[in-house]
This record gives structure tokens, sequence and C-alpha cells, in this order.
């Protein structure tokens, strides 16, 4: 008898890393009976993924709401899980990483009494605050999994030292590097109209800086700073800045009010996946607060600027390719003049040398799952 999974999600990031697993899967329909769940924590941004990867989920809870906190959104994904784990009734429920999702979708399905399987497990900074909720939400996945599925040798032993069962653990790459293998093949493959409208927005003459903030720890007086430092940046350099702006107000209205009218800032919309990837290749480097885009950019050999205090990605902060710069402006302002100044411009490596592996992440995780229902 095949053994039922469901797989759920509800951000473009998680979108993302699932898409490869989700795909791994269509190849073991002798085996496997899957479906897959979106919550709709990013509407929008994750339907732009849902639509490149060509995945159609089975249930839809539509949860984001105008407004919404952290415990409405908890408790209406735990209501929300419940009902579909009622009705599927799998064997193994799938999660990625840190969300709101991932968690509380978890805890639906052990409640449940399924067996849940976290990709992306064992990511640490051991510091709650840093990043908020998403350092809280891997560590009560990782009380609550079955199966852990860590990209690294380092987040292994986290695992290891939390008690986890070593039989559970099990090192597979990160699907990341298998969804940027496919996205990169699939633009040079076919044209797309949002590309081709930027690169008429990009000037060919000087270097291209892409920037990226979202977290809620960034918000307010730091996010302010940032905006400051970009600003300085901008104005003392000959660069062109291109910042995807997120949605959420709090980053949106504030940097249009400091940075607006900075002619070479250029603040856009959410870029769809396929174009925020080829806007990562051509960059020369990339100022971010981002977790998912430490992994794609240095797979991509992009030197990063992470406007945060501390990273669970340790691994690429001892590569040298991430530098930790706060949202203290003067530390922004300074990393950023070096690598301008540099004349070394910034050279795509080829993507095996990632410490997230080489593609075949997903791969590795049903051969995993293979032997624990053989």
């Amino acid at each position: 008898m095949r053994k039922k999974i469901l797989i759920a999600f509800g951000t473009r990031p998680e979108a993302i890393k699932m898409a490869p697993l989700i795909n791994e899967f269509k190849h073991h329909k002798n085996k496997y009976e899957v479906k897959i769940c979106v919550t709709g924590q990013h509407r929008e941004l994750l339907d732009q993924v849902l639509d490149f990867f060509e995945i159609v989920p089975d249930y839809d809870l539509k949860l984001m709401k105008s407004k919404q906190d952290l415990s409405q959104l908890t408790a209406a994904v735990i209501e929300g899980m419940k009902v579909v784990l009622d009705s599927f009734n799998p064997d193994f429920l799938f999660v990625h990483g840190d969300t709101t999702t991932s968690t509380f979708a978890a805890l639906a399905g052990f409640y449940a009494g399924v067996k849940v399987c976290h990709v992306e497990a064992g990511l640490r900074t051991y510091n709650l605050s840093f990043p908020f909720p998403e350092e809280g939400n891997r560590q009560l996945t990782s009380r609550l999994a079955y199966l852990h599925f860590t990209p690294t040798a380092i987040a292994s032993t986290n695992l290891l030292k939390e008690g986890i069962d070593p039989k559970h653990i099990c090192l597979t790459g990160n699907t990341i590097i298998d969804a940027l293998l496919f996205a990169i093949e699939k633009i040079e493959k076919n044209k797309y109209l949002q590309i081709e409208d930027l690169k008429q927005l990009i000037s060919q003459e000087r270097p291209v800086v892409l920037v990226t903030c979202h977290r809620r720890e960034n918000f307010g007086q730091n996010f302010e700073q940032i905006c400051s430092a970009l600003k300085h940046i901008a104005e003392t350099n000959d660069v062109q800045l291109i910042y995807p702006l997120h949605l959420n107000p709090n980053i949106h209205d504030t940097a249009h009010k400091i940075i607006g009218n900075v002619k070479n800032i250029n603040l856009i919309e959410p870029l769809a996946y396929p174009t925020f990837i080829w806007l990562m290749k051509i960059a020369s480097f990339i100022i971010t607060d981002s977790g998912g885009i430490q992994e794609e950019g240095t797979a991509l050999g992009k030197p990063i600027l992470l406007m945060r205090t501390c990273t669970e990605r340790p691994e690429l902060a001892d590569s040298g390719l991430v530098k930790l710069v706060g949202s203290d402006p003067k530390g922004i302002i300074d990393e950023a003049t070096i690598l301008l100044r540099s004349q070394k411009r910034s050279q795509s490596v080829a993507i095996q040398s990632s410490p997230y592996g080489k593609g075949d992440s997903a791969k590795q995780i049903l051969n995993v799952l293979d032997t624990h229902i053989l």
C-alpha cells in the first residue's frame, strides 16, 4: 500500500525549497500518494512561485488576512491543518524551515499522530530574539519532528547537542540548490517579460547592488538607519541600487519616505522568482537581512552584507562571502564602500562549491524516507 504524504507550506521561501521535493515525489507515484497543502501565509508572493514550479495545491487554507498578528495566524494554521489532516490522514507530514506555518502545521501533525519530517532542520542562532520569531519556531519544530533533514554538518551537530536521536538526523544538503539549478535552466530556455522590463531599468555602465530588507527585528529605528546608509552609499558612489520592496507597510512606507527620491536607488515592486534569480546573477553584491538569499547569493558567488547581528548559517560567515554588518549605518557604508572600490568584480562560482550540496537534496530526502518505511 502506498504511503500517504502531506506537504505543507505557506510562504514564498518554503515553496521554493519544497518545490524540488514535490517534483521528486512525482517520480515515485508507485510508493507514495502525495497531496499539497498551502496556508497562504504569503499570498501574492506564494502564488508566483507555485506558477513558476507548476505546483497545484490540493488544499488551500487561504489564511492571510489584513493586519493579522502572529497569535491569530498561529491559531488559524492549527485549526486549518486539523481539517486537512482529518480528511487526508497522512502517514508523514513534511514541513520546511522556521515559519509560523511550518511550526504549527507540525504541531497539528504531532497532535494527529502523524510523523513530522522537517526539511532544513538544525539551523540555530540560539538567540530567540534574532531572528524573531524564526529561531523559536525552528527549535520548537525540532522537538516535534520524527525525521530531521539537515543542510550541513553544523546543523546536524546542533541537533545532536540537543539530544535528537542520531538515527533520525539525515544530512541531505539544502533543496535551495536544487531549486536554483532548476530556475537557472528554465530562465535560460524561456523569455520572461519582467526580466526584459528590468533590463531597461538597469544601467550597464555602473555596478548593480541588490538590496532586500524585511525582518521584524529591523522594523522602526533600525530600518530608518538602514535607509540612511543606503542613501549615503547611493549619493557617494557611481552605483545603482535595486531594491524590491517588501509589501509590509513597516518597510514600504519608510523606504519611500527616506530614499524614494534618490535618483540611483530604484524602489520596485516584489519580483517573481525567476526575475529575482536573474537580478542576483547580475548584481555585484547583495545587501540583505534574508536567510535564504544568503544561500542563493553565495551559491552564485556573490558577496553578501548581512544586516543582522547573527546568522543561523555560520558556514557562510566562515567562508568570508557573508559579512555581518547589523543595522549600524557606518558598518553598512564601510563594507559596501570596500566592495565597490575593490578592483575585483564578483564572479559567479560553480554551484557545486556551495556548502549546501550539489542539487540532489530532494533525491537524498526520498532515499532516506524509503529506508524508514521498509
